[in-house]
């Protein structure tokens, strides 16, 4: 698009975008945290379970998250998610 060419974008890769590989389990379980909170961190919900979309749904099924699991609100609040 003409936005994107303006932006100096191209391909699928957006300019903030950088490679992240997983050090342990404990940086998979924060990103996999990040990834759930994330539709309510920008409003399109008010609570994780809300979000049909999600992988949530599953983990609550194999017993990884409880199903009332509202992530770490104050990592959340301070930016940090």
């Amino acid at each position: 698009s003409r936005s994107r060419l303006g932006k100096g974008e191209r391909g699928i890769w957006q300019r903030r975008y950088w490679e992240h590989t997983l050090r342990d389990e404990l940086d998979y379980a924060r990103h996999v945290d990040y990834i759930h909170i994330n539709p309510v961190k920008h409003g399109h919900v008010n609570s994780v379970a809300e979000w049909p979309y999600s992988s949530f749904h599953r983990h609550v099924e194999m017993g990884i998250y409880p199903a009332n699991w509202v992530g770490d609100v104050g990592a959340m609040a301070a930016g940090e998610l």
